[in-house]
């Protein structure tokens, strides 16, 4: 399972961590490579991380996507079944990845549903992520109780939440996104299938 709650046990056995952000086509893809860790019996806790703070509040515009690295990301797609259509903008994720936290840690059967449709929305969609709009549309969907993520998000803990998440991810060498904590092994960036693969049997493997 995708799991929800606290991520304080890092190191237990059969648990791996798993950072994303929302405007990051790799993790994107990577939800798939996620599912390898769960068919194996392995929990993934999935975790904020801002890969490109970068950008500012209202967002920036986005150029062509041309040449090797983004026809790989879409033919990993189209063999995914994800619908992907480049978005012209790219946003500031910082308000949604909070939402979602928030949402992981408050309403965790919620968690998995709503961080799907804010990965389409983005990249299927093209709806702009730092609309609160768009993600309370989204949240509701799922139950989401909406005034109380509207008071984190208000009062600041939810973004604390973030912050957490990040500097966790930081202690372990964590720089972008996607990236997973595999024991005490750090994966970095969007590995073939094959090798998600060798890395459960790893995971599982090394088991006390």
């Amino acid at each position: 399972m995708i799991e929800t709650a606290g991520w304080h046990s890092v190191n237990r056995a059969g648990t791996v961590l798993h950072w994303y952000d929302f405007v990051c086509p790799f993790c994107y893809v990577a939800q798939q490579r996620n599912e390898i860790f769960l068919r194996h019996g392995i929990s993934v806790v999935a975790l904020p991380f801002q890969a490109h703070p970068d950008i500012p509040p209202g967002g920036i515009s986005a150029g062509d996507r041309n040449g090797p690295m983004y026809a790989m990301l879409e033919d990993e797609a189209r063999k995914m079944g994800l619908p992907l259509q480049w978005p012209r903008h790219l946003p500031n994720t910082r308000r949604a990845l909070a939402a979602v936290e928030w949402t992981r840690r408050e309403q965790p059967g919620a968690f998995p549903h709503v961080a799907r449709d804010l990965f389409e929305a983005h990249f299927a969609l093209g709806e702009d992520l730092e609309d609160q709009r768009v993600i309370d549309r989204h949240a509701s969907r799922w139950d989401v109780d909406l005034p109380a993520l509207h008071a984190a998000l208000a009062d600041g803990t939810a973004a604390a939440a973030v912050t957490a998440a990040e500097r966790l991810g930081r202690s372990h060498g964590v720089r972008g996104t996607p990236a997973w904590l595999v024991g005490q092994q750090l994966v970095t960036g969007l590995q073939p299938t094959v090798a998600f693969d060798r890395l459960a049997r790893y995971s599982l493997a090394t088991r006390p």
